[in-house]
C-alpha cells in the first residue's frame, strides 16, 4: 500500500479486488527504489530500517510523479509551473488550535522562503479567487485523499497544473517556533514547493525531501532546493537590502566562510589523492596523511590537518572518495573501503571492495556519483565501471568500458568530483578538466581546458591561469544513455596551429 501510494508500484496494487498479481522481482525493485530514494542501503528487502523509515511522518505527495518515472537529477520538477510571478493565496480554513494572526505570519514566512531566491511574490487575500487555497482539514475532505490522524501523512499539495492548493491535517499538533508538535512553517514551506511545481528530492538535507525532520531553528533552503526553484522561475533579478520601506523586507541569506590562504606545499605540487563533497556541501581534498578544506577562493585558513584526527580510523593515502545520496561518505584504499556518517565511522569497517561493491576492482583511481543518472562511476587506468546499487548484479556485464568514452579525459586520473555547480571535474598531475554532463563533453570556455588546479582551485597566485598543454576542443554525440557513439575531434593543439578534423565511429 505504501509503495503504491507514493509511486513505487502500480496504483492497482492498492485495490485488492483488482486481482493484481505482483512478481517477486517487481516487489524487490520497488523496495530498492524506495530505499535508494530514502538514502538507505538498497537491499531490496523489507528490513527493519526500511520499515522504520516508512513509518516516519511525511508529505502525502508521491515521491515518483507518474508510476515508473526515473530521476536523472537530485531536485525534481513535476513539469508544470505558474505563468505569472505575482501569486495570491487565501487561508479558507484555519487550524483549530492556533491563533489566526500567528498562522498568517507563519505561512507568509513559508512563502518567502521561495521568494528569497526568485522574483515570485505572494499576496494574501481574505476572499475571492486566488491562485493557491490553503485549508486545514481532518480525515476525508473532498479530494479523495483522506488524512490519517496524528503522524503519518502531515499534509499534501497540488502542482500548478492541478491548481496549487495545499491541505494540512488538522489532527496534527501544529506548533510555531517550538520542538513540540509538528512545525507549521517547515511543513508549509515544503508543501508550497509542490504548489510551485517541485516534486520530492532524494537529497536528505533538502526541504523537498519527503520526510519530516523536526523543528530546525536555523532553517535554510538547501542548494538542491534553490537549484530546483530557479530552474522553474529563474534567479532573483534584484535584492532589496534597504532604502525602501517594507513591512516584510526580504533579507538575503549569506554564508560566512573562512578567509582563503595560499598553501606553499600545495602550490609547489598541486596534485592530490582525492577530492569530495561532504553531506553538508563542504569540499575537501586529501593528500598523503593530511586534508584541506576548500573555499570559493582557495584553501581555508587553519589547514592542513591530519585525516586520522578528523575521520578516526581512516588511513592516509586514500585512493578515492564520494558522498552518496544517503548522506554517507565512502573512502577507498587498495582492496578496502570505509563508510562514514559525517566524521564517524558507520559500522564495522574497513570492508573488502569485492564484498560491498561487487564488480569493482581494487586500487581504483577515482570515483564519483554522476549527475546524469545518479549512478556511481569508478575509474582505473584506461577503464571505467558503472555501479547501480538498485540493480542485480550492480555492474552490468558490458563493463568495464574504455575511459576514452569520456572524450577528452585522460587515462590514469588522480581524482574526480561531481561539484555543487552541476559540472563533473577530473584531476590529474596538477591540471583539471571541466566536463559538461548535459553535452557529455569537455566544457568549452576561455581559457580552454585543461587548466591549472593550483590557480583555479587552490588559490595559488603564481600558478598559470591559461590552458595547460594546449586547447584541444572535443564534441561528443552520445549513442544512448551510457555509451558514446560518433565523435568529432578538433585536434588543434594551439590556437596558432593549423587545425585538422577527424571523424571516428565505433
Amino acid at each position: 500500500m505504501y509503495l503504491a501510494q507514493y509511486g513505487y508500484l502500480s496504483p492497482s496494487v492498492k485495490n485488492p479486488s483488482s486481482g493484481h498479481i505482483m512478481d517477486e522481482s517487481s516487489w524487490r525493485r520497488a523496495i530498492a527504489e524506495f530505499q535508494s530514494f530514502a538514502g538507505l542501503n538498497t537491499t531490496g528487502e523489507l528490513d527493519d530500517e526500511t520499515i522504520n523509515v516508512m513509518s516516519l511522518p511525511r508529505c502525502g505527495v508521491r515521491d515518483k510523479v507518474g508510476f515508473g518515472e526515473s530521476r536523472a537529477k537530485r531536485y525534481a520538477l513535476q513539469g508544470s509551473r505558474w505563468r505569472v510571478k505575482n501569486l495570491t493565496y487565501k487561508i479558507s480554513k484555519y487550524p483549530s488550535r492556533l491563533n489566526r494572526a500567528e498562522v498568517d505570519a507563519e505561512l507568509a514566512k513559508a512563502f518567502s522562503v521561495w521568494a528569497d531566491y526568485t522574483d515570485l511574490t505572494f499576496t494574501q487575500k481574505g476572499k475571492g479567487q486566488v491562485h493557491i487555497e490553503i485549508r486545514f482539514e481532518k480525515g476525508e475532505h473532498g479530494d479523495g485523499d483522506p488524512f490519517d490522524g496524528p503522524g503519518g501523512t502531515l499534509a499534501h499539495a497540488y502542482f500548478p497544473v492541478y491548481g496549487g492548493d495545499a491541505h494540512f491535517d488538522d489532527a496534527e499538533v501544529w506548533s510555531i517556533n517550538s520542538k513540540r508538535g509538528t512545525n507549521l512553517f517547515q511543513v508549509a514551506a515544503h508543501e508550497f514547493g509542490h504548489s510551485l511545481g517541485l516534486s520530492h528530492s532524494d537529497v536528505r538535507s533538502a526541504l523537498m525531501a519527503p520526510f519530516y525532520r523536526g523543528y530546525d531553528p536555523a532553517f535554510q533552503l538547501d542548494q538542491d532546493d534553490i537549484q530546483g526553484i530557479q530552474a522553474l522561475y529563474g534567479h532573483k533579478s534584484q535584492i532589496d537590502i534597504g532604502g525602501g520601506f517594507s513591512q516584510n523586507p526580504k533579507i538575503p541569506r549569506a554564508t560566512t566562510q573562512q578567509p582563503a590562504s595560499e598553501d606553499p606545499a600545495l602550490c609547489s605540487d598541486p596534485s592530490f589523492d582525492t577530492i569530495f563533497n561532504s553531506a553538508d556541501g563542504a569540499t575537501f581534498i586529501f593528500k598523503g596523511e593530511h586534508y584541506w578544506k576548500l573555499t570559493e577562493n582557495g584553501v581555508a585558513a587553519g589547514y592542513p590537518r591530519l585525516i586520522s584526527r578528523a575521520w578516526p580510523g581512516l588511513p592516509g593515502n586514500i585512493d578515492a572518495a564520494f558522498t552518496y545520496k544517503n548522506g554517507k561518505t565512502y573512502f577507498f584504499k587498495g582492496s578496502k573501503y570505509w563508510r562514514y556518517n559525517g566524521q564517524k565511522v558507520d559500522g564495522d569497517y574497513p570492508k573488502d571492495i569485492s564484498e560491498g561493491f561487487t564488480g569493482i576492482p581494487d586500487n581504483i583511481d577515482a570515483a564519483l556519483v554522476w549527475s546524469g543518472n545518479g549512478k556511481i562511476y569508478f575509474y582505473k587506468g584506461s577503464k571505467f565501471w558503472r555501479f547501480d546499487p538498485a540493480q542485480r548484479p550492480p555492474v552490468k556485464s558490458t563493463y568495464p568500458k574504455p575511459l576514452s568514452n569520456w572524450e577528452g579525459i585522460p587515462d590514469n586520473v588522480d581524482a574526480a568530483l561531481q561539484y555543487t555547480n552541476g559540472y563533473t571535474y577530473f584531476f590529474k598531475g596538477g591540471t583539471y578538466w571541466r566536463f559538461n554532463d548535459r553535452t557529455f563533453s569537455v566544457d568549452k570556455d576561455d581559457p580552454a581546458f585543461p587548466r591549472s588546479t593550483g590557480y583555479w582551485w587552490l588559490g595559488c597566485s603564481s600558478a598559470p591561469r591559461g590552458t595547460i598543454g594546449g586547447n584541444a576542443r572535443l564534441t561528443i554525440q552520445p549513442a544512448d544513455d551510457e555509451d558514446v557513439g560518433d565523435i568529432l575531434f578538433d585536434a588543434g593543439v594551439k590556437s596558432s596551429a593549423p587545425r585538422s578534423f577527424f571523424w571516428f565511429r565505433k
